[in-house]
């Protein structure tokens, strides 16, 4: 009697490929479902905020400061350039004088790490210049806000047209 037969002949049933065949599918659901837990328990959502209630106290606080830069008159524009990485503009509003800095923070829709915050210092006219990494063609969220977060203006931007934030008129 050779090895790999049964006493009536027939070979066992691990040298046919058909039950390998059919286990197949099922070993591909284990591997994959192993695969997406992984990323879900190593890879959190950033879009879920942990204190929402926290968040939505902040909102009417963000309100105030909307109102404080359509009362103060403010707007910006300014302009990306992708070959310098560059992003220049001006600042300005109802108020004479020097303009004080002011805070651009860009915010990637979902990719917290890649977000970035710059600092500004512009000329008595408002005007700056601040070099920024290259920024990928996504859809930003941009805060500008006062060195003091006493105003805030806010927009989406694609980054490629020009940027043109106005608070709104009361």
């Amino acid at each position: 009697m050779h090895a790999t037969t049964t006493t009536d002949g027939a070979r066992p049933w691990y040298t046919h490929r058909w039950p390998w065949f059919l286990m197949l599918g099922p070993a591909t659901v284990l591997v994959g479902g192993a695969y997406v837990t992984w990323l879900a328990v190593g890879h959190p959502d950033a879009l879920v905020v942990d204190d929402y209630y926290k968040q939505g106290k902040a909102i009417n606080q963000d309100l105030r400061r909307d109102r404080a830069a359509t009362a103060l008159g403010l707007s910006l524009h300014a302009d990306y350039d992708p070959r310098s990485g560059r992003l220049s503009g001006r600042l300005a509003g109802k108020a004479a004088g020097p303009v004080a800095p002011f805070t651009i923070y860009l915010a990637h829709p979902t990719l917290p790490q890649r977000d970035l915050r710059v600092f500004v210092r512009p000329a008595a006219d408002g005007t700056f210049a601040v070099a920024l990494p290259a920024l990928e063609r996504t859809h930003w969220q941009v805060v500008v806000e006062g060195s003091l977060r006493d105003w805030r203006l806010a927009k989406g931007w694609d980054g490629a047209a020009p940027l043109t934030i106005v608070a709104d008129a009361p």
